[in-house]
């Protein structure tokens, strides 16, 4: 990993477990400031487990988690979920228009959000501001997906964590959300964390990735590490052997 870059999340021995399971096993590394760091690696390696861990959704059991120089406990729930975004695989919707979904994280704070602030976010995520009222349950999977991606941007989070936001839409709408992503990185610096199972994804999108497995980070640094990884068990996944 680049050591000029500040890190946004840094892990210092982490360890969580569920039942006397354990899923992540002391992880420690950083991803940086303002760039896109890819996660991937087989089913059940913690990917998940340690993107919740960010934003607070998971505690761990034993470790540090410093958000932005600052120990993840020090914050307040909701100081941090303003602070740290997440977009879900699955682009959960409350039932109504783009616009009341688009509004939910204000009005949760109990401000409001403008017809005017809605539309500048459907721009931003390259869809037409004449669809602020159309029904979320009209929306196609890839619109679903990029009114997810406004949403958690309402609150202009520096930090954004994407779990396999687009493993259940075609080639079209994966290669949009691929440069919406790149786009919202570009213009704002925000710090993306994304997991994926496509692994030319990690790679063209990727400044940096993570590999991990059986809840350990094995491998990290530019993302074209991904093409002549040195760890043998990276070498056995990336051919295909290690799932």
């Amino acid at each position: 990993m680049n050591e000029h870059y500040k890190p946004a999340i840094h892990f210092h021995q982490v360890q969580y477990s569920v039942e006397n399971l354990h899923i992540l096993k002391n992880v420690t590394g950083s991803f940086p400031e303002g760039r896109i760091t890819t996660l991937v690696g087989p089913s059940g390696a913690g990917k998940s487990t340690l993107l919740k861990l960010c934003n607070g959704l998971l505690s761990a059991d034993s470790g540090d988690i410093f958000i932005q120089d600052k120990n993840i406990n020090e914050y307040e729930p909701v100081e941090l979920r303003r602070k740290v975004g997440i977009a879900l695989q699955s682009a959960p919707m409350v039932r109504g228009t783009i616009f009341q979904n688009l509004s939910l994280p204000m009005s949760l704070q109990g401000k409001t959000l403008s017809e005017a602030e809605a539309a500048d976010l459907l721009e931003d995520v390259g869809l037409k501001k004449e669809l602020l009222h159309r029904n979320t349950q009209d929306l196609s999977g890839g619109q679903r997906q990029k009114v997810s991606i406004a949403r958690t941007l309402v609150n202009r989070p520096p930090i954004l964590l994407l779990d396999e936001i687009t493993s259940s839409l075609d080639r079209t709408s994966t290669q949009d959300i691929e440069e919406l992503i790149v786009k919202i990185n570009r213009k704002y610096g925000t710090t993306m964390i994304w997991i994926t199972h496509n692994l030319k994804q990690a790679i063209d999108v990727g400044d940096y990735t993570w590999v991990m497995m059986e809840g350990e980070v094995v491998e990290t640094g530019e993302s074209e590490l991904l093409k002549t990884p040195e760890n043998e068990r990276v070498q056995r996944f990336v051919k295909g052997e290690g799932e």
